[in-house]
């Protein structure tokens, strides 16, 4: 018998029978070996997708290995960000300190590689030594004349969300540095989207035969100069609220850019964030453009999405992910496709994200914050489910269970945003939870 560490237990929601407000935006629970990352994790995948950028983690080598190739970003040019480089701090360097030695690796590497800009990943090890990271920054910025940006990313005791912060921070500080001139009225930032499989291309052309101008994409194929002149557009358009939304706060009130909150996960979803940028700017013409891609793009994949919903009426489905936002468009996406959601839960979800996902759930559904890998087991076993949806940790999880996996997470290879995205996504979950192969293992 699993049971619930008693600092937890307001930490899971079952719709129906429990009338409390789901407790959230907390720290792990001690003795609970949480789903949930680092803080230097949290900002690596956020930064990670620029792709002109050099990404140094100052720490010990494996913090370097623990996030290499961390996301399945794509680049449509340089891929520099694909390459992991570390300080590999030794046990004479954390005597004795390693400014030195970080100095003379950005020396050599901004000498070798040529980059637009430098990241330099602070571990938890630099909090403990305390190396003056900010001070080398500087001098190798004023010697190499590029913008050589501190993240601080180091913290035992935070997680991935505070990394996320961190991200932005830097970020931050990178965005009004370069002109603006050329951008047009019909623009806007995507925070959020991280081109895992080419998504941000499927979403900018979206824009584009909409008439909007996509100023920059921060992070998916990323480029520093864009990045730069992100202060010049007229909204910004948080896809994933978790990692972007205090980067969105920050540029409204410095430079008086409005933000929006979308989801380009599902038909809905993704229709109604075409039709919010296209109501925010007011514009006959793109809004007569968004009807026409809408209605083309529907009608393309809706013969195929229907067969699949034949096929899958009355499955069961749980869900565990970073983003609050992914749960509520994986929701309806497989209601869209005659499945049950019965256990949904996320790492960073907040207090409005929970009471979204209460008011779409079904009665009985099990709604859980910063779960483990016992309770969600649990979870699943006793809501007999056909399909875990979750990221690289949540699939031992699945497989031992003898159910199918689908990866909705940042190593995933499979482009899952936008209307050609879901498509593939039902694609994906009719193969997996028909597939055959679940005869032959015993689900309990």
């Amino acid at each position: 018998m699993i049971k619930i560490l008693e600092e937890r237990k307001e930490q899971v929601f079952n719709k129906g029978k429990d009338s409390f407000e789901i407790s959230c935006d907390k720290k792990s629970a001690s003795g609970s070996v949480s789903q949930r990352a680092c803080v230097f994790c949290g900002s690596r995948v956020v930064l990670y997708p620029i792709a002109d950028a050099l990404h140094i983690v100052h720490g010990p080598v494996g913090c370097a290995v623990y996030t290499w190739d961390i996301r399945g970003a794509l680049s449509s040019g340089p891929e520099l960000h694909r390459l992991s480089f570390s300080t590999d701090l030794t046990e004479i360097d954390i005597i004795h300190g390693a400014e030195k030695k970080l100095y003379e690796s950005l020396i050599g590497l901004i000498d070798y590689y040529k980059p637009n800009a430098c990241f330099v990943y602070s571990t938890c090890i630099i909090g403990v030594i305390g190396d003056d990271v900010e001070a080398v920054c500087k001098k190798v910025s004023n010697e190499k004349f590029i913008p050589v940006i501190p993240v601080h990313s180091e913290g035992f005791k935070g997680t991935k969300k505070d990394g996320y912060k961190a991200a932005c921070e830097a970020l931050f500080k990178l965005i009004g540095t370069g002109s603006a001139n050329d951008v047009g009225k019909f623009s806007i930032n995507i925070l959020g989207d991280f081109n895992i499989a080419g998504e941000i291309w499927v979403i900018k052309e979206y824009y584009k035969r909409m008439g909007i101008e996509v100023v920059s994409a921060m992070t998916g194929d990323g480029r520093v100069n864009e990045i730069k002149k992100a202060h010049g557009a007229k909204l910004n358009v948080v896809q994933c609220s978790g990692s972007m939304t205090t980067l969105a706060k920050m540029m409204k009130e410095k430079y008086g850019i409005p933000f929006i909150r979308v989801s380009y996960f599902g038909i809905d979803d993704m229709a109604n964030a075409l039709y919010d940028v296209a109501k925010f700017f007011g514009d006959a013409n793109i809004l007569e453009n968004t009807k026409k891609l809408v209605k083309e793009e529907i009608l393309k994949i809706m013969p195929e999405i229907n067969f699949y919903k034949e096929k899958l009426q009355g499955k069961k489905a749980a869900i565990y992910v970073g983003g609050a936002f992914k749960a509520i468009s994986l929701i309806k996406a497989l209601r869209l496709l005659g499945m049950e959601t019965v256990v949904v839960g996320t790492q960073t979800g907040n207090k409005d994200d929970y009471n979204d996902i209460k008011d779409i759930a079904l009665e009985g559904t099990i709604i859980v914050d910063d779960t483990n890998p016992l309770e969600l087991s649990k979870f699943i076993k006793e809501k007999d489910v056909s399909l875990l949806i979750g990221g690289v940790k949540e699939r031992p999880i699945a497989y031992k269970l003898g159910i199918g996996f689908c990866d909705h997470n940042h190593e995933r290879k499979e482009a899952l945003a936008g209307f050609i995205g879901m498509l593939n996504f039902a694609k994906e979950v009719y193969g997996t939870v028909l597939s055959p192969v679940w005869e032959f293992i015993p689900r309990k």
